[in-house]
This record gives structure tokens, sequence and C-alpha cells, in this order.
């Protein structure tokens, strides 16, 4: 059963996992220290200046953005309205009326207030937790608990605020009861995360505090935008010296879960097959045999922490799939940390060539991780430098040598990279001419452009996207579309259509001894040729698989303060193609009819279904005998379609949680699960291919006739 968002967490900032040393846990910090200091002064004033003054979003701090500000930060603070009273709220809301004006100046009062008084709500609400912990609990009585939100009313006093706490505790134990913990291992389990929690709170610095409060601010224009202390941009740093090390994972905060963003080509977390986007990390433990330590509550930083360590060195993680809904959901994956070698990103291919719809035709699929560069080789003056360009100009010309009659592109799962090596890609399918449009804060527009004559293909091309193809695999994508060149085949994109920039505040105030930091500032947004922005809509393909059904609140779509879609000028290009609508209904009805006999298809949809049920659950039974049922239940809908489909791929099933795992087995079926799309992509280019071919073959005959 899935795990609903219960606890804290306040750094909004994305970290990549690598290399590095774990930190010593630091000792409480006095209430006394909870003020702000000079330089925060200073830093939130430049802040002020950069943002207004270079932000993509324009925008006015007035009165209405200053609460704007104020509600976001209490959201940070207290997602699910766990912790504040309403009188608490009211008082900061009237303490809040001049907010606009104190930010202008750089005061930073009320949010320290509001954090101080934050802390001691948390050791108020820790300490009633812990007393439930040593009472006993009834899992046969007709009550349910409702998952809170932003939206949930402030309680209006303790008592209410008991009742709520009463039933999250009692959440708690029965969903590790249904772990099959012990009672004594539950109890201790569970007061360690409590008391972890009230622990990692009493740890923050004044610095944590102002990153926090500087955090909601930049949210409230905008997600992407976010403020790094100096201590956060010393780790940023890090991170991206060592980012081809470690587990290969993007990390983000998702209230009190650390949730898995993103999985890096070739890493030791993709590779591991186990780990995907929306997972979340419950668990760590070092070594084969060091325990697990429970992270849930943790900042994301603190996780960081722990999953980081040497080349060659074990981590285990215990993890929660988003997609499933087994009674048994949480897994242990262990892993080896490694150097991501460029290699292991680099792009692949294969041949399908026994279509039964299509016999004798042969169709090429070119897997594109990542858009990778070898920059630093590039600017050592290595002649035969690594990029994702050269890597699939070598695949394409072994294809056509193998007779190909159509390729696909598949850039499933491919989060973006090198706006370089977006353009040169769509090089290797046009002449020349314009792949994208940047336009800045101050509206000017630059065209990045192919200029290298000739193509690597000229044939019949497809392009196959998900909701996590992203950035410059969205830009690639568009531009293959705006050239009427391919078919773009799948779900809709994830929507990430704007650039960022660090910016150093020092530069601002160089005379300031101080460090003040850095600004993570959104400054352009990508448009297509054809004019409309990648943002917020992402590319809509032409031809949709049924699991697009359930992207909508998925991506950029699902993130508050998104910038809006919109619109420019079209760059002047000359379309090289054109999918005409009656053949593009024909290929749409033949996948249609044939994805509606498909178990493979059957099962994605069902994963997906399971996936967005469990997100749109408002309350959920505390009787263990309807949680068990209902878990059971939903793991067997999926479990039923997954063995459908293997059994007409002649595998047998293989159980990925089991003590003993055939790990060949278990990659055919992890390959089988990962081509059905690929597949079905392949036999969509493969009718276009022949719908066109007897379409040329009926005008000849007429012309001759």
């Amino acid at each position: 059963m899935r795990q609903r968002p219960l606890w804290f967490s306040p750094l909004l900032l994305s970290l990549s996992i690598s290399a590095g040393l774990t930190l010593a846990a630091p000792l409480p910090v006095p209430l006394s220290d909870l003020f702000p200091t000079p330089t925060q002064t200073k830093t939130a004033i430049v802040i002020n200046k950069v943002l207004e003054r270079y932000h993509y979003r324009k925008f006015a701090l007035d009165r209405a953005f200053a609460q704007a500000v104020l509600a976001q930060y209490l959201k940070v603070l207290d997602p699910n309205r766990s912790f504040f009273l309403a009188r608490d709220v009211e008082r900061f809301q009237t303490g809040a009326r001049q907010l606009d004006e104190q930010l202008r100046r750089g005061e930073l009062d009320i949010a320290f207030d509001i954090f101080r008084v934050y802390r001691m709500r948390v050791d108020e609400r820790v300490t009633y937790a812990l007393r439930l912990l040593d009472g006993p609990f009834d899992f046969t009585t007709a009550e349910t608990f409702a998952f809170e939100s932003d939206k949930t009313p402030w309680a209006r006093d303790t008592a209410e605020l008991d009742e709520r706490w009463r039933k999250r505790v009692k959440y708690d134990v029965l969903s590790l009861k249904l772990a099959d913990k012990s009672d004594a291992e539950i109890r201790e389990r569970l007061r360690r995360r409590y008391e972890g929690l009230a622990r990692r709170i009493r740890q923050f610095r004044a610095e944590d505090v102002f990153q926090t409060f500087m955090g909601a601010y930049t949210q409230t224009i905008e997600p992407h935008t976010s403020y790094m202390s100096p201590t956060t941009s010393e780790d940023f740093d890090i991170s991206m010296k060592l980012s081809l090390e470690g587990i290969g994972a993007v990390l983000r905060s998702d209230n009190e879960h650390t949730v898995v963003q993103s999985t890096v080509p070739g890493g030791p977390a993709r590779e591991s097959g186990q780990i995907q986007p929306g997972d979340r990390i419950l668990g760590v433990a070092q070594g084969l045999d060091g325990a697990m330590e429970d992270v849930v509550g943790w900042r994301l930083e603190d996780v960081v922490n722990k999953i980081r360590g040497p080349k060659g060195s074990v981590v285990r993680l215990q993890i929660q799939p988003k997609a499933t809904g087994s009674a048994k959901p949480v897994r242990e994956v262990t892993l080896v940390r490694n150097e991501i070698k460029l290699e292991d990103q680099a792009a692949k291919s294969y041949l399908i060539s026994d279509l039964a719809e299509a016999p004798g035709l042969k169709i090429g699929l070119i897997e594109v991780p990542a858009f990778y560069r070898d920059f630093e080789a590039e600017g050592a003056g290595a002649a035969d430098f690594r990029s994702t360009t050269r890597d699939v100009r070598q695949l394409i010309h072994e294809l056509v040598l193998r007779g190909i009659d159509g390729l696909v592109i598949d850039l499933r799962g491919n989060g973006g990279g090198s706006l370089n090596e977006a353009t040169a890609l769509t090089g290797l399918f046009i002449d020349t001419g314009p792949v994208v449009q940047v336009k800045d804060a101050f509206g000017k527009v630059e065209v990045e452009a192919d200029r290298d004559p000739g193509v690597a293909y000229e044939g019949p091309l497809a392009v196959l996207v998900d909701r996590e193809s992203a950035s410059a695999s969205e830009i690639f994508a568009a531009a293959i579309q705006d050239y009427g060149r391919g078919l773009i085949i799948g779900e809709p994109t994830f929507g990430k259509g704007t650039v960022q920039t660090l910016i150093d505040l020092n530069r601002y105030m160089p005379n300031e001894r101080a460090n003040l930091g850095r600004l993570r500032l959104t400054m352009a947004e990508f448009f297509r040729i054809s004019g409309g922005s990648t943002q917020l809509r992402g590319v809509e393909p032409d031809i949709r698989f049924p699991t697009a059904q359930f992207v909508n609140e998925h991506g950029e779509r699902a993130l508050p303060n998104a910038l809006p879609w919109t619109q420019i000028t079209s760059a002047k290009f000359v379309r090289v193609g054109e999918v005409r609508p009656e053949l593009l209904n024909q290929l749409t009805q033949r996948s249609a009819a044939r994805i509606a006999k498909d178990p493979g298809f059957r099962m994605l949809v069902e994963r997906s279904r399971l996936a967005r049920e469990a997100e749109e659950q408002k309350e959920i039974s505390l009787r263990e005998s309807d949680r068990r049922a209902e878990d059971q239940r939903r793991n067997q809908r999926f479990k039923n379609e997954q063995e459908r489909f293997l059994r007409t791929r002649g595998l047998k099933p293989v159980d990925e949680d089991a003590d003993q795992v055939d790990e060949e087995a278990l990659d055919a079926q992890r390959k089988a699960i990962a081509r059905i799309e690929a597949e079905e992509a392949a036999r969509i280019l493969a009718d276009s291919i022949l719908l066109q071919r007897s379409g040329t073959a009926k005008t000849r005959a007429a012309l001759r006739d």
C-alpha cells in the first residue's frame, strides 16, 4: 500500500547521489541562535534585485505576492497541517501584513519567528506520538485515516490535533505490521523515526532556516528557481564534480519521503532494474550486513550523505515502489557504488525483423538514454570524443548496412542533456535549418540551428517518447514533428521547457567578505521552431499509447507555479514531409486494435491505473483485515496481468523479492517488459511504410491507366 506524505522535508533542491563523506550529526542548535544575521539581510536584498531584474517570469514584490510566499513557507514546513494550530497561523498572518515591505528591506524576523514556533510544535507532537507508541492498538475497529494536505483546515485546538496524530501513529504502526514486522521492531523503528524528526529539526541552523524561507520565496515564483546557501552550494559543487560516481540517481524531497526523481543511464540504480522514478527510499544500510536505518522524515541532504560512498562499496536501500499495490510493497535493493562511464550511457541499437503484420520488413531501433558529450575529451583536443550524435550516426550506418526499411529512435526515460547534441542529432535527419528557439528574460530570441549539410538517414522515421522524456529529448522530438520528418509515438512528454543558470550572489556585492550563496535562476525558455513552447504541455505524440491517459498530473504539469505554455513567432523553416490525416487515422486505428488484444499493454495500463488509484486515495482503512484484503486485491490485479503477458513470451515469471533469484531469467523478464512499447512503435512504423507503398503503387497504376 502506498505510503502517504506525513512529515517535514524543507530542502526542495534535487541532489545527485555521488561519492563523498558521511558527515557527523550536528548538535542541537539553541533557540537563541535562530535569528537572522546581517549577512542574510544583505543576501535577501540581493536576491530580490536579481529575481526582479533577471527572472524569466516578471513579477512584482507586492502584498499579494508576499502573502503567497507566507503560504508557501507554511506549506514547506507543515505540508499536511500536522503541527501548527489555527491560532498560530492567524498570528503569523497578522505579523506578515507588511511582509512585502519587510522583504524589500531584507527583514526576516517573521520567517525565523515562524520557524521557532514550528520547532516547539514538532517537539510537542513527537512527545505525544511517543506516548501513543507505549500504548495498545486495536486494528479490528472500523475507522479510517484521512490523508491530510495543504487543503485540510488547520486544527482548531490541541485536542483536534491529538486525534489526527492518534490515527496517524496507528496508520504508521499498521503499515509496518502489514510488512510483517514484529511488534517490538515496529515500536522501536517508529520511536527512532519520531525522535529523529525532532532531533533533525533541532539541528537546523540559522543558515538552514534562511535557505528554507528563501526556497519558499523562489518557489512562489516558479518551481525551478531556488536559493543555495554557502553550505548547499559547496555540496552542489561536490555532487557535480562526482556526478558520474555513486548509485546514479537524482533524488528530491516529497514531504517526509526521499523520492527517486530520475536514474542515470549506466548507473547502478538503473542497471539494477529495481529502482524507478517515483520510488520512495525508506531506509539506507551500509555494506552487506549493516543495520537498515529508517530515513523517513529526514532532510534530503542527510539522506544523500547516507547514500554517498566510495566506488566499489555496497549500499542497501529499502525501496517502496510507486507503481505497485502489493501487500509487501517494500523491497531491499543492494547496489555497488560505481563510476558511471560515458560508454554505459551510450546509445544502443537492435533489429526487429519478425513482425507478423509486415513480413520481410526490417525495423531498426536505437535507444538514446541521454544527450551526452565528452566535454573533457573535446576540450583536450581529442578528435574522436564520444557524443550522442557520433554514436547514433555510427549505429545508423550499421543498421542501414543490415538493410533496414525504417528506424525508431527510442527516447523513453531520456531526461535530456546537452543542447548542442539535441541540435546535432536533429541534423542527422534534416539537411540544414533551425531546431529550437531560445527566448531570454529580456525578450531576445536566439535560434539554435543545424548548419551541417547532408543527412545520415533519409528513410521512414519514428520517435518513441514517454512521460519522462524531457528537455533536450523534447527539443529533438518537437523538431522532428515540426519538420514532418517522422512520427512521434507514445505519451505526452515531461514539459520541461525552461533554462536555468547558476548565479554567484557575491558578484553583486564584490566588497562583501561573507559568502552569500548562489541562486539557481530560470532565465530563458525553449520554443519550437513552429512557435509553441515545450513548456508545460511537452510534445504531444501523433499516436498515443493508452498509458497516456495517466499522464495528466505528471511532470511539469504537476508542479505548482509552473510557467504557462505560450508561443512566439515561428522560425523560418521548410517542412520536409507530411503525415496525411487519413494515414494517421489508419495508423491509430490499427495500433489501437492490436493494443486492445496485447497482454503486454494490458499489464502496463493496469500498472499505471494502480499507481493513479494510490495517488488519488483520500483515506484508508485502519482495520487490518480490510487493509490486507485491499492490498492483496491490488497486488493480484497486477500479478495476473504480468503473468499473462510473460506466458505469451514463453517466460516464467520471476519474483524479484525472492531470496534466490535467477538473474538471467530476471534480465529476460525486464527486457521483455521494456520492449512492449518499442515493438508496437516498430509495428506502427511498419504499417506506415506498407500503407505509403500501397498508396504510391495505386497512384502509379492510376497514372498508367
